[in-house]
């Protein structure tokens, strides 16, 4: 990172300090993540929030949505966003323990009701080919549930063989022939590629596989054209919970600090952006919610958001760690906290 940035001039300062202590007053998906990443609390002080996910809060709001048969909404991929697929990447976020037979039975469901081209899948009966979006949403619950489904293993050799030469993925690449990788795409592959490697640290090509979507991501300042250097969309620049399938450029860089990547001056815009989106109060709102049924709004647009919060806290802490360089070596964060992904069946950037 740049001399400017490594000052620390965004770093959790003495205001941050009451935004952590307002982070502790939230919900149980936020505290313990709070404690973990932020406060670097041993496991014996953060689990007991954590454990709190299933029995009171969002998570508990959201399990007792689920239809007798295990599945939410009546459909395992839509309706957006109260379906099977979406209520379980929002546990994911909310830090639902792996273990959980309820979310395990409905990974397994998914699995079973999708359907598979050359390895890859779709969820959808309209579309007779693979997509690379969906298949990672679902690489990314099978492998932080814990679910080995048959279809697991070649679903994840299937997106390998699908990387672009520019490093990411797109959704439109098998039907229609798009070479140049999206955003969208991009950001689920690498979310679920990041699960994948928590649960097999020792495989080398999971690893060239993420710095090859990382590549793609710094290639392009994390938000801008790779043709003329300017705003590939507006809406990447403006920040969202759930984000559901949709990039914008915190998720992004939550991505890249959740799995410790080295510095790179690359970064340095998205990060200018988003302190630009930090309020007076030291917190960041939610400045975009995508269109959709929900079970219940967390937080409301335009307020201070505690999910945008922890996560902006979170890359700012990455952002300004000590003893770095570009030459560092990838690895893991110090706690293996679990990190979400969301899904899409066909976005583009």
């Amino acid at each position: 990172m740049s001399e400017r940035r490594a000052a620390g001039s965004v770093g959790i300062d003495h205001q941050s300090g009451e935004v952590v202590e307002w982070l502790l007053g939230g919900d149980p998906a936020i505290r313990w993540q709070t404690r973990c990443d932020l406060l670097d609390q041993p496991a014996a002080e953060y689990e007991a929030d954590r454990a709190l996910v299933s029995t009171t809060g969002w998570g508990r709001r959201l399990l007792d949505h689920q239809d007798p048969d295990g599945t939410w909404g009546g459909g395992l991929y839509s309706p957006k966003w109260i379906s099977t697929t979406y209520t379980l990447l929002l546990l994911r976020r909310c830090g639902l323990d792996a273990a959980d037979a309820r979310a395990q039975r409905c990974v397994e469901l998914i699995w079973d009701g999708a359907r598979y081209f050359d390895g890859g899948l779709t969820p959808a009966t309209s579309i007779d080919a693979p997509e690379a979006c969906a298949t990672s949403m679902y690489l990314a619950l099978a492998h932080y549930f814990g679910v080995d489904h048959p279809n697991v293993g070649p679903a994840l050799d299937w997106l390998l063989a699908n990387q672009l030469s520019d490093g990411g993925w797109n959704c439109r690449t098998v039907r229609f022939g798009d070479r140049h990788s999206s955003f969208h795409t991009t950001i689920l592959a690498l979310e679920a590629l990041a699960e994948v490697q928590r649960r097999h640290p020792d495989r080398a090509d999971i690893g060239q596989a993420m710095n090859g979507g990382r590549e793609f991501f710094l290639e392009h300042r994390l938000y801008k054209s790779h043709r003329d250097g300017t705003v590939a969309r507006a809406a990447f620049t403006r920040l969202s919970f759930p984000p559901r399938w949709h990039y914008d450029l915190l998720r992004g860089l939550d991505h890249f600090a959740t799995t410790n990547s080295p510095a790179d001056d690359r970064y340095d815009d998205a990060l200018d952006v988003l302190e630009q989106r930090r309020g007076r109060d030291g917190t960041w709102p939610v400045q975009n919610k995508h269109a959709g049924r929900v079970w219940f709004d967390m937080e409301q647009a335009g307020k201070p958001s505690r999910w945008n919060t922890l996560r902006a806290l979170r890359v700012h802490r990455w952002a300004n760690r000590p003893g770095i360089s570009i030459d560092s070596p990838m690895s893991e964060p110090p706690h293996q906290a679990v990190r979400p992904a969301y899904g899409s069946t066909n976005p583009t950037d």
